[in-house]
């Protein structure tokens, strides 16, 4: 080999090697800054401020300016110990219906329970109550949407009188309030059953024992709201324990 040419390759092999030495030494690529403390999480936080937060959230997410906060390895490690998420969301499993993206929340910002077309039984209702009673949450969500195939296989299911296969008979089952006052309503027989839905589920939870004094003295705010699929809006149907 020409002795030239084999300089030439060490000299461009150091060179390489300073560059992918770079990120560990500190070299010119820079730290994603550090998140500044989101009042998400303060210890005082209302119900009113807890829905403002997911309210401008959602606002970004309509208009596609996410912002993906409290998403950065820094804030993993802020968690590692201990969460006091701001608010919990009831909700359906529908796979576009990811509370984290259409509030434009992160890690620790949200407790999360889901179940088809937010149906309840004792253990859910536990799971729902963790929140403001082991760690203070101020605010539960429950979050319905348009075109649920929840609804819509109870719905005909119920119009069919067959029974549902599998534990699939216990949603329809628990959605049968909903679809009878939603007869009594009129018109489209699924949205009415959603929105049906989510104005009872928050009436169970308004009187639940445990959550009842806290909704009445203001420190537990509910808010019952209808998602649009396409749009991505939130169409608030209820309300109580504090004024959005």
């Amino acid at each position: 080999m020409d002795p030239t040419s084999a300089l030439d390759r060490r000299r461009a092999l150091s060179a390489l090697g300073a560059a992918a030495l770079c990120p560990l030494v500190g070299g010119p690529v820079s730290a994603r800054p550090a998140e500044p403390a989101r009042p998400g999480h303060s210890p005082s936080l209302g119900p009113g401020e807890a829905w403002r937060l997911l309210r401008k959230g959602n606002e970004y997410w309509v208009g596609d300016r996410l912002r993906h906060p409290d998403q950065s390895s820094a804030h993993r490690h802020r968690l590692a110990e201990a969460q006091h998420p701001f608010a919990v969301v009831v909700t359906c499993i529908d796979s576009r219906l990811s509370p984290e993206i259409v509030f434009d929340q992160g890690i620790g910002d949200l407790f999360v329970v889901r179940t088809g077309a937010h149906t309840l039984d004792d253990l859910v209702t536990g799971s729902i109550e963790y929140g403001p009673l082991q760690d203070g949450t101020p605010l539960i969500v429950v979050l319905g949407h348009q075109r649920c195939g929840a609804v819509s296989a109870a719905v005909s299911a119920l119009d069919g009188g067959r029974r549902a296969p599998g534990h699939l008979a216990d949603v329809v089952e628990a959605l049968r309030p909903a679809v009878t006052e939603a007869r009594r309503a009129g018109g489209d027989l699924v949205e009415a059953t959603v929105r049906a839905q989510i104005t009872r589920t928050v009436a169970v939870l308004e009187h639940d024992p445990a959550l009842a004094s806290r909704v009445g003295s203001g420190r537990l705010g509910l808010v019952g709201a209808y998602y649009e699929l396409g749009t991505g809006r939130l169409n608030v149907l209820r309300t109580k324990g504090f004024t959005p």
